[in-house]
Protein backbone atom coordinates (compact mmCIF):
# COMPACT_ATOMS: atom_id res chain seq x y z
CA UNK A 1 0.00 0.00 0.00
CA UNK A 2 1.24 3.29 -1.13
CA UNK A 3 2.29 5.89 1.70
CA UNK A 4 3.04 8.75 0.54
CA UNK A 5 1.30 11.31 -2.44
CA UNK A 6 3.30 9.81 -5.67
CA UNK A 7 2.27 6.97 -7.53
CA UNK A 8 5.11 5.40 -9.17
CA UNK A 9 5.06 4.98 -12.54
CA UNK A 10 4.36 1.46 -12.73
CA UNK A 11 1.56 1.57 -10.34
CA UNK A 12 -0.15 4.54 -11.55
CA UNK A 13 -3.99 3.48 -12.97
CA UNK A 14 -4.38 2.80 -16.28
CA UNK A 15 -8.30 2.87 -18.40
CA UNK A 16 -8.29 2.18 -21.80
CA UNK A 17 -11.26 2.34 -24.49
CA UNK A 18 -9.59 0.54 -27.26
CA UNK A 19 -6.37 -0.68 -26.23
CA UNK A 20 -2.22 1.22 -26.80
CA UNK A 21 -1.78 2.55 -30.23
CA UNK A 22 1.27 1.61 -31.81
CA UNK A 23 2.97 4.77 -32.18
CA UNK A 24 6.25 5.64 -33.93
CA UNK A 25 7.66 9.01 -31.77
CA UNK A 26 9.80 10.04 -34.98
CA UNK A 27 6.34 10.14 -36.75
CA UNK A 28 4.02 11.48 -33.81
CA UNK A 29 3.11 15.09 -34.88
CA UNK A 30 0.18 17.52 -33.07
CA UNK A 31 -1.73 19.43 -35.32
CA UNK A 32 -3.22 23.24 -33.62
CA UNK A 33 -6.09 24.30 -35.95
CA UNK A 34 -8.98 26.05 -36.48
CA UNK A 35 -9.98 29.66 -35.03
CA UNK A 36 -6.32 30.14 -35.21
CA UNK A 37 -4.34 32.78 -37.49
CA UNK A 38 -1.63 30.30 -38.18
CA UNK A 39 -2.03 26.46 -37.71
CA UNK A 40 1.21 25.01 -36.64
CA UNK A 41 2.46 20.98 -36.67
CA UNK A 42 4.60 19.90 -34.23
CA UNK A 43 6.72 17.12 -33.79
CA UNK A 44 8.09 15.63 -30.31
CA UNK A 45 12.00 17.38 -31.14
CA UNK A 46 10.15 20.60 -31.92
CA UNK A 47 8.26 20.46 -29.10
CA UNK A 48 11.47 19.64 -27.06
CA UNK A 49 13.23 23.14 -27.72
CA UNK A 50 10.09 24.66 -25.74
CA UNK A 51 10.23 25.83 -22.31
CA UNK A 52 8.60 23.13 -20.15
CA UNK A 53 6.68 23.38 -16.56
CA UNK A 54 6.22 20.88 -14.02
CA UNK A 55 3.79 20.14 -11.55
CA UNK A 56 2.51 17.57 -9.07
CA UNK A 57 -0.99 16.83 -9.26
CA UNK A 58 -3.81 14.23 -9.16
CA UNK A 59 -5.51 12.08 -12.03
CA UNK A 60 -8.79 10.52 -11.72
CA UNK A 61 -11.00 8.47 -13.73
CA UNK A 62 -14.70 9.62 -14.15
CA UNK A 63 -15.62 5.90 -12.50
CA UNK A 64 -13.44 5.86 -9.39
CA UNK A 65 -15.22 4.86 -6.45
CA UNK A 66 -18.67 3.84 -8.68
CA UNK A 67 -19.08 0.73 -7.10
CA UNK A 68 -20.54 2.47 -4.60
CA UNK A 69 -23.33 3.78 -6.28
CA UNK A 70 -24.54 0.14 -5.16
CA UNK A 71 -27.53 0.29 -2.77
CA UNK A 72 -25.38 -2.96 -1.18
CA UNK A 73 -21.98 -2.10 0.10
CA UNK A 74 -19.81 -4.32 -2.04
CA UNK A 75 -16.98 -6.17 -0.28
CA UNK A 76 -14.00 -5.50 -2.17
CA UNK A 77 -10.54 -3.78 -1.19
CA UNK A 78 -10.02 -0.19 -1.03
CA UNK A 79 -7.84 -0.54 -4.81
CA UNK A 80 -10.83 -2.09 -6.36
CA UNK A 81 -13.32 0.58 -4.80
CA UNK A 82 -10.91 3.87 -4.92
CA UNK A 83 -8.19 2.50 -6.69
CA UNK A 84 -8.51 4.39 -10.20
CA UNK A 85 -7.02 7.34 -9.10
CA UNK A 86 -3.08 8.34 -8.82
CA UNK A 87 -1.16 11.49 -8.12
CA UNK A 88 2.00 11.89 -10.34
CA UNK A 89 4.59 15.07 -11.06
CA UNK A 90 3.50 16.19 -14.84
CA UNK A 91 6.13 17.83 -17.21
CA UNK A 92 5.62 19.29 -20.40
CA UNK A 93 5.06 22.24 -22.38
CA UNK A 94 1.97 24.79 -21.20
CA UNK A 95 -0.74 25.04 -24.27
CA UNK A 96 -1.38 28.31 -23.42
CA UNK A 97 2.36 28.46 -25.22
CA UNK A 98 1.12 27.07 -28.25
CA UNK A 99 -1.47 28.63 -28.71
CA UNK A 100 -0.47 32.11 -28.22
CA UNK A 101 2.00 31.20 -30.91
CA UNK A 102 -0.79 29.91 -33.07
CA UNK A 103 -3.27 33.02 -31.93
CA UNK A 104 -6.50 32.27 -31.08
CA UNK A 105 -9.44 34.14 -32.31
CA UNK A 106 -11.18 36.31 -29.64
CA UNK A 107 -14.53 35.01 -30.82
CA UNK A 108 -13.06 31.03 -29.28
CA UNK A 109 -14.29 29.20 -26.32
CA UNK A 110 -13.35 25.68 -26.71
CA UNK A 111 -11.13 23.37 -27.94
CA UNK A 112 -11.41 20.39 -29.17
CA UNK A 113 -8.97 17.79 -28.45
CA UNK A 114 -8.10 14.11 -30.29
CA UNK A 115 -6.18 11.26 -29.50
CA UNK A 116 -4.42 8.76 -31.61
CA UNK A 117 -6.09 5.63 -30.62
CA UNK A 118 -8.31 3.53 -32.65
CA UNK A 119 -11.79 5.45 -31.80
CA UNK A 120 -10.18 8.55 -31.86
CA UNK A 121 -11.19 9.46 -28.44
CA UNK A 122 -12.03 13.57 -28.27
CA UNK A 123 -13.45 15.74 -25.87
CA UNK A 124 -13.93 19.61 -25.86
CA UNK A 125 -12.30 21.89 -23.30
CA UNK A 126 -13.46 25.26 -22.00
CA UNK A 127 -10.58 27.65 -23.63
CA UNK A 128 -10.39 29.29 -20.30
CA UNK A 129 -9.32 25.99 -18.49
CA UNK A 130 -7.08 25.68 -21.23
CA UNK A 131 -4.97 29.04 -20.82
CA UNK A 132 -4.57 28.76 -17.03
CA UNK A 133 -3.19 25.36 -16.64
CA UNK A 134 -3.29 22.75 -19.59
CA UNK A 135 -0.35 21.36 -20.32
CA UNK A 136 0.97 18.77 -23.13
CA UNK A 137 2.59 16.53 -21.10
CA UNK A 138 5.51 14.44 -21.86
CA UNK A 139 7.00 13.69 -18.58
CA UNK A 140 5.41 11.52 -15.58
CA UNK A 141 7.64 11.22 -12.57
CA UNK A 142 10.30 12.57 -14.24
CA UNK A 143 10.31 9.59 -17.46
CA UNK A 144 8.70 9.35 -20.60
CA UNK A 145 4.64 8.78 -19.98
CA UNK A 146 4.42 5.41 -20.09
CA UNK A 147 2.25 3.86 -23.21
CA UNK A 148 -0.94 3.13 -21.03
CA UNK A 149 -0.46 6.87 -19.60
CA UNK A 150 -0.59 8.13 -23.40
CA UNK A 151 3.02 8.01 -24.73
CA UNK A 152 4.32 9.83 -26.78
CA UNK A 153 2.20 12.99 -25.00
CA UNK A 154 -1.29 13.76 -23.52
CA UNK A 155 -3.09 16.27 -22.43
CA UNK A 156 -2.98 17.03 -19.00
CA UNK A 157 -6.03 19.47 -17.51
CA UNK A 158 -5.10 19.41 -13.72
CA UNK A 159 -8.54 18.55 -11.63
CA UNK A 160 -10.58 17.64 -14.69
CA UNK A 161 -12.00 14.22 -14.73
CA UNK A 162 -9.30 11.16 -16.20
CA UNK A 163 -10.93 10.80 -19.27
CA UNK A 164 -10.81 14.22 -20.43
CA UNK A 165 -6.28 14.15 -20.28
CA UNK A 166 -6.59 13.10 -24.00
CA UNK A 167 -3.90 10.17 -24.77
CA UNK A 168 -1.61 9.44 -27.58
CA UNK A 169 -2.64 13.60 -28.01
CA UNK A 170 -2.28 14.82 -32.01
CA UNK A 171 -4.78 17.44 -32.95
CA UNK A 172 -6.33 20.52 -31.21
CA UNK A 173 -9.00 22.52 -33.08
CA UNK A 174 -9.98 25.75 -31.81
CA UNK A 175 -13.22 26.37 -32.09
CA UNK A 176 -16.16 28.06 -30.64
CA UNK A 177 -18.90 25.43 -29.34
CA UNK A 178 -18.44 21.88 -28.49
CA UNK A 179 -17.56 19.53 -30.44
CA UNK A 180 -20.17 17.37 -28.39
CA UNK A 181 -18.22 14.35 -28.94
CA UNK A 182 -19.40 10.47 -28.27
CA UNK A 183 -17.66 9.96 -25.44
CA UNK A 184 -18.67 13.27 -23.90
CA UNK A 185 -22.47 13.20 -25.08
CA UNK A 186 -23.12 9.24 -24.68
CA UNK A 187 -20.35 8.05 -22.27
CA UNK A 188 -19.52 10.34 -19.93
CA UNK A 189 -23.42 12.24 -18.96
CA UNK A 190 -25.49 10.03 -16.16
CA UNK A 191 -28.91 10.56 -15.55
CA UNK A 192 -30.29 12.01 -12.44
CA UNK A 193 -32.94 11.64 -10.55
CA UNK A 194 -35.05 14.63 -11.61
CA UNK A 195 -34.65 12.72 -15.20
CA UNK A 196 -32.28 14.99 -16.60
CA UNK A 197 -29.02 14.27 -17.09
CA UNK A 198 -25.39 15.82 -16.22
CA UNK A 199 -23.24 17.53 -19.21
CA UNK A 200 -19.92 18.95 -19.29
CA UNK A 201 -19.50 17.64 -15.71
CA UNK A 202 -15.74 18.29 -15.57
CA UNK A 203 -13.97 18.89 -12.39
CA UNK A 204 -13.51 16.20 -10.03
CA UNK A 205 -15.08 17.47 -6.50
CA UNK A 206 -13.43 17.61 -3.11
CA UNK A 207 -12.85 13.93 -1.84
CA UNK A 208 -11.08 11.54 1.02
CA UNK A 209 -10.70 7.96 1.86
CA UNK A 210 -9.02 5.91 4.70
CA UNK A 211 -6.55 3.63 2.81
CA UNK A 212 -5.12 2.31 6.75
CA UNK A 213 -6.90 0.49 8.40
CA UNK A 214 -9.30 -0.59 5.23
CA UNK A 215 -10.85 -3.85 3.69
CA UNK A 216 -8.44 -6.52 3.70
CA UNK A 217 -5.96 -5.11 6.14
CA UNK A 218 -6.85 -7.08 9.66
CA UNK A 219 -6.14 -5.03 12.64
CA UNK A 220 -4.06 -8.08 14.65
CA UNK A 221 -4.20 -6.73 18.54
CA UNK A 222 -5.55 -3.89 20.49
CA UNK A 223 -3.60 -0.59 20.74
CA UNK A 224 -2.31 2.08 18.91
CA UNK A 225 -2.64 2.59 15.02
CA UNK A 226 -2.75 5.30 12.42
CA UNK A 227 -5.46 6.20 10.72
CA UNK A 228 -4.13 7.63 7.56
CA UNK A 229 -5.49 8.45 3.87
CA UNK A 230 -5.89 10.76 0.97
CA UNK A 231 -7.70 14.04 0.35
CA UNK A 232 -8.08 16.06 -3.42
CA UNK A 233 -9.92 18.28 -4.98
CA UNK A 234 -9.88 19.84 -8.63
CA UNK A 235 -10.69 23.10 -7.23
CA UNK A 236 -7.54 23.74 -5.36
CA UNK A 237 -5.61 22.99 -2.36
CA UNK A 238 -7.08 20.52 0.88
CA UNK A 239 -8.00 22.54 3.76
CA UNK A 240 -8.66 20.42 6.47
CA UNK A 241 -9.87 16.92 6.90
CA UNK A 242 -11.85 15.53 9.59
CA UNK A 243 -11.71 11.80 11.19
CA UNK A 244 -13.90 9.83 13.32
CA UNK A 245 -13.57 6.58 14.81
CA UNK A 246 -17.26 6.13 15.94
CA UNK A 247 -19.60 6.19 12.84
CA UNK A 248 -19.42 10.44 12.99
CA UNK A 249 -21.04 10.68 16.66
CA UNK A 250 -17.65 12.76 17.17
CA UNK A 251 -14.82 14.15 14.97
CA UNK A 252 -11.46 15.07 15.27
CA UNK A 253 -9.15 16.76 12.93
CA UNK A 254 -6.71 14.69 11.33
CA UNK A 255 -3.27 16.10 10.90
CA UNK A 256 -2.05 16.93 6.68
CA UNK A 257 1.22 16.56 5.60
CA UNK A 258 3.54 19.24 3.78
CA UNK A 259 3.36 20.22 1.00
CA UNK A 260 -0.48 20.68 0.60
CA UNK A 261 -0.43 21.41 -3.24
CA UNK A 262 -3.31 22.33 -5.31
CA UNK A 263 -5.84 19.52 -7.16
CA UNK A 264 -2.75 16.66 -5.64
CA UNK A 265 -3.09 14.42 -3.13
CA UNK A 266 -2.51 15.36 0.43
CA UNK A 267 -1.94 12.99 2.73
CA UNK A 268 -3.69 12.80 6.16
CA UNK A 269 -3.01 11.15 9.55
CA UNK A 270 -4.15 10.78 12.92
CA UNK A 271 -3.17 8.59 15.86
CA UNK A 272 -6.48 6.23 17.07
CA UNK A 273 -6.44 3.41 19.77
CA UNK A 274 -8.33 0.03 18.92
CA UNK A 275 -9.90 -1.14 22.05
CA UNK A 276 -11.15 -4.09 20.68
CA UNK A 277 -14.46 -3.45 20.28
CA UNK A 278 -16.82 -2.91 16.90
CA UNK A 279 -16.08 0.73 14.94
CA UNK A 280 -17.09 2.65 12.03
CA UNK A 281 -14.37 4.51 10.64
CA UNK A 282 -14.61 7.96 8.13
CA UNK A 283 -13.08 10.71 7.06
CA UNK A 284 -14.48 13.86 5.33
CA UNK A 285 -12.41 16.63 3.57
CA UNK A 286 -12.65 20.35 3.03
CA UNK A 287 -11.24 22.48 0.03
CA UNK A 288 -10.03 25.76 0.17
CA UNK A 289 -13.02 26.93 -1.68
CA UNK A 290 -14.81 25.52 1.66
CA UNK A 291 -16.44 22.88 -0.64
CA UNK A 292 -16.92 19.72 1.62
CA UNK A 293 -17.32 16.11 0.89
CA UNK A 294 -21.33 15.44 1.38
CA UNK A 295 -22.78 12.63 3.42
CA UNK A 296 -23.81 9.65 1.32
CA UNK A 297 -27.72 10.66 1.91
CA UNK A 298 -26.76 14.10 0.36
CA UNK A 299 -25.12 12.67 -2.55
CA UNK A 300 -27.56 10.13 -3.44
CA UNK A 301 -30.61 12.43 -2.89
CA UNK A 302 -28.40 14.55 -5.80
CA UNK A 303 -27.32 11.72 -7.61
CA UNK A 304 -29.05 8.09 -7.22
CA UNK A 305 -28.00 4.95 -6.79
CA UNK A 306 -28.52 1.68 -8.11
CA UNK A 307 -29.23 -1.62 -7.41
CA UNK A 308 -27.00 -3.35 -9.93
CA UNK A 309 -23.22 -3.45 -9.23
CA UNK A 310 -21.51 -0.97 -11.64
CA UNK A 311 -18.97 -2.08 -14.23
CA UNK A 312 -15.19 -1.31 -13.84
CA UNK A 313 -15.53 2.02 -16.13
CA UNK A 314 -17.89 3.09 -13.55
CA UNK A 315 -21.86 2.78 -15.61
CA UNK A 316 -24.13 3.65 -14.34
CA UNK A 317 -22.54 6.62 -12.52
CA UNK A 318 -19.48 9.20 -12.36
CA UNK A 319 -17.89 11.51 -9.64
CA UNK A 320 -19.10 9.70 -6.45
CA UNK A 321 -17.56 11.93 -3.98
CA UNK A 322 -19.46 10.66 -0.93
CA UNK A 323 -17.97 10.14 3.12
CA UNK A 324 -16.33 6.47 2.52
CA UNK A 325 -17.39 4.26 5.59
CA UNK A 326 -14.91 0.99 6.74
CA UNK A 327 -16.49 -1.07 9.91
CA UNK A 328 -14.14 -3.17 12.30
CA UNK A 329 -15.61 -5.71 13.95
CA UNK A 330 -14.35 -7.29 17.48
CA UNK A 331 -12.31 -9.26 15.38
CA UNK A 332 -10.42 -6.73 13.63
CA UNK A 333 -11.68 -7.91 10.40
CA UNK A 334 -12.37 -4.75 8.01
CA UNK A 335 -15.27 -4.30 5.27
CA UNK A 336 -16.86 -1.86 3.62
CA UNK A 337 -20.76 -0.02 4.89
CA UNK A 338 -22.54 2.18 4.51
CA UNK A 339 -22.84 4.63 7.66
Amino acid sequence: MLKGIITPNGLHFTIMHAGIPDIDPAQHKLVIHGMVKQPLVFTLDTLARYPTVSRIGFLECGGNSAPLFSNEPIQADVQALHGLASCAEWTGVPLSTLLDEAGVDPKAKWIIAEGADAPHLSRSVPLAKVMDDAMVAMYQNGERIQPGQGYPMRLYLPGYEGNMNVKFLRRIQVTDQPGMTYFESRIYTDPLPDGKDTQFYFVQEVKSFISSPSPGLTLKELGIYEITGVAYSGTGRIAKVLVSADGGKSWAEAALDEPRLPKAFTRFRMPWRWDGGPTILQSRAWDEGGNMQPTREQFVALRGQTSKPPSVLGFPGHHFNAIASWAVDDKGAVKNVYA
